[in-house]
């Protein structure tokens, strides 16, 4: 299978790895299988697995030019990409009551929230970013619909976990949780005190993407 039949498969399966798991009962059951640990660490791998077939697909898709190549956006993700892999070293690093992911053992204090301060959900806005600076940056039809679909997800998905985490939480629980937290908010990066290995790790996730680029993607990231 190939061409945008591939592509639509991709996309399919991608988009219910990330619905099924996390609906209940599948989660809890899979948790108390797997232990929270686990489970995070299986499904994080499984989600990349997806998503690195679906950016192939995408490549293997019929080409319909819809954005004039341009030298400007082309260096986009190249200059977005290491925030974004700031956001997801800072995301992992840390116990996360407020969204998804977050590996971290000690718990969470809203007085000291790191990158909270910056967006409750440091993954979804790292997606955001990958995915914002690709739809500019590719400009065909394939990769307008992948990553314009992983933009409008990520944007759409904190208003959703807010909510969800709100009701399951409790109004007074989530207030004090999150009172030194945001969606979204520049200011909180006054906030921000990252650790040395988080820079070393990040500036290692962020060498190893563009290393593994060409081999993998098929693409070179430089213009």
């Amino acid at each position: 299978m190939t061409g945008w039949g591939e592509f639509a498969a991709a996309l399919a399966v991608f988009l219910l790895s990330h619905a099924v798991p996390v609906r209940p009962p599948v989660r809890p059951w899979l948790v108390a299988r797997l232990g929270l640990r686990g489970y995070l660490v299986l499904y994080s791998i499984a989600s990349v697995a997806v998503l690195a077939w679906l950016i192939v697909a995408a490549g293997r898709a019929p080409f319909v030019p819809v954005i004039p190549y341009s030298v400007p956006l082309h260096w986009l993700p190249v200059v977005a990409m290491p925030v974004a892999c700031a956001l997801v070293v800072a995301g992992m690093s840390i116990h996360n009551p407020l969204s998804f992911g977050g590996l971290g053992r000690g718990p969470f204090d809203p007085g000291r929230p790191g990158v909270l301060a910056v967006t409750r959900h440091p993954l979804l806005l790292a997606l955001m970013l990958w995915a914002g600076a690709h739809f500019l940056a590719n400009g065909d039809l394939a990769h307008m619909i992948l990553f314009g679909l992983f933009a409008v997800f990520a944007w759409a998905g904190m208003a959703l976990i807010d909510r969800r985490k709100r009701r399951t939480l409790g109004a007074d629980a989530w207030a004090t949780l999150a009172r030194n937290t945001a969606r979204i908010s520049l200011a909180g990066l006054t906030r921000l005190r990252p650790r040395a290995w988080q820079v070393a790790a990040a500036l290692g996730l962020y060498l190893g993407l563009l290393a593994l680029h060409g081999p993998v993607i098929g693409v070179v990231p430089w213009p």
